[in-house]
């Protein structure tokens, strides 16, 4: 997990760098009579050009999206007991009617951009107004499509900032479901709580008390425990957004009234990318609302539990770490324990960040991974398709032939039944 926690560092390092360089030798050769303006000019029309931007969803709803601390007063925060109650921070994107003129939203703020590039040991070389300034397609304040929707609870990898889970939380919104993306205290390089007790960044306290075990299988434990957690952060979300668990205390105040005359309680599915979904698998086995779960990649450290294993579940990976006879042995050992509807898919030319926005915005610069060729336009195509396809059919009880098996038009796609 260290490993691939590093391999993101590098990826996003890659994707932003290479267009400032670019900039900046322009700037070199610009000639020296006017300089300054000509510099200002080719600044602003760089930022333009350079921008990067969460690809357009594709179902027909038009996508809202609102920012919710929900804070669970029956538990304390296991990587900081001290710091009192486990606390998460929520994107809420929903369906919404077209036409709304509300502002839209930010992708990161700022400061929790600094925080990532410093992580990163990028801070003196790039901007962080540049990374903050990723175009999303979701609107605030913009009023939600009518009736009741299925709620999908995304978790992101560990150590990466729910905004990462971006482009698959507008695609699920754009298609008519309410989703909770989380970020989950002091387990990314910096996320802003913000709430009745006002305004604090927290930083990634997890990632040192992972990397200190003294064992593999010590660091193992520590993830599988971190998943189990997660699990029940995806389980109080789903209390506070459904109006349930009426003795935890919520930043969101009569907010949690608004979510629940929204979503529907009989249909509500769980995904993550990497702990993210090993937790999303783990929330299905002890939280019988929970129906379906996709893991998009993610090491099972911490097994389904039994009362999960007839869930419906998507597991969709890569393909050099998660066929059959792969390194990850933790998913052949899912597989055979699973007895409902269950899918295990590959897809070729993938890495570990296919399944988030990391390739496409590094697409967009000009950048690729070598270790992981596939476009940044088909790892989000990919990625979207599939889930959306998944809670379709497991949630709303949509015939989904892509599901059945390889098809022509996704042919990085391969399908397993050891």
């Amino acid at each position: 997990m260290i490993r691939t926690h590093r391999a993101a560092a590098a990826l996003l390092a890659a994707a932003l760098l290479a267009p400032a360089t670019t900039a900046c030798a322009s700037a070199e050769g610009a000639p020296a009579g006017g300089a300054h303006t000509g510099r200002a000019s080719a600044a602003a029309a760089s930022d333009h050009a350079d921008r990067l931007s969460v690809p357009r969803p594709t179902g027909r709803w038009a996508v809202g999206r609102d920012t919710l601390q929900l804070t669970d007063d029956k538990r304390r925060d296991p990587w900081v007991p001290s710091a009192g109650p486990r606390r998460l921070m929520a994107s809420v994107f929903y369906p919404a009617r077209r036409g709304g003129r509300g502002e839209t939203a930010p992708y990161l703020s700022v400061e929790e951009a600094e925080l990532l590039l410093k992580g990163l040991k990028l801070d003196a070389s790039f901007p962080a107004d540049r990374l903050a300034s990723v175009r999303t397609n979701a609107r605030t304040g913009v009023r939600p499509a009518p009736g009741r929707h299925p709620l999908v609870v995304l978790s992101p990898g560990f150590s990466l900032h729910r905004a990462t889970l971006t482009t698959l939380a507008e695609e699920l919104a754009s298609h008519g479901y309410v989703v909770a993306l989380l970020d989950h205290a002091y387990e990314s390089f910096g996320t802003t709580f913000t709430g009745p007790a006002g305004r604090r960044t927290l930083t990634c306290v997890a990632c040192g008390t992972v990397e200190d075990a003294p064992t593999d299988a010590g660091e193992k434990k520590r993830l599988a425990r971190a998943a189990r957690d997660r699990a029940a952060d995806i389980s109080f979300a789903v209390d506070r957004l459904t109006g349930a668990g009426k003795g935890a205390r919520s930043g969101a105040g009569r907010e949690s009234a608004h979510w629940a005359a929204l979503i529907d309680t009989r249909r509500i599915g769980a995904a993550g990318h990497s702990l993210g979904g090993n937790a999303a698998a783990v929330a299905a086995g002890t939280d019988r609302r929970i129906r379906a779960a996709a893991n998009l990649d993610g090491t099972f450290f911490a097994p389904v539990p039994r009362t999960g294993l007839g869930r419906p579940t998507l597991m969709l990976g890569t393909q050099k770490d998660h066929t059959p006879h792969a390194t990850d042995t933790t998913w052949p050992r899912t597989w055979q324990r699973l007895h409902g509807w269950k899918r295990w898919l590959t897809v070729t030319g993938s890495g570990h960040f296919t399944f988030v926005d990391l390739p496409i915005l590094g697409g967009q610069a000009g950048v690729a991974d070598p270790e992981a060729p596939l476009s940044g336009r088909r790892s989000g195509e990919i990625t979207t398709r599939y889930v959306t396809a998944f809670f379709d059919r497991q949630l709303r009880g949509l015939p989904r032939p892509l599901l059945d098996g390889p098809t022509r038009e996704n042919p990085e796609v391969d399908f397993h039944t050891p």
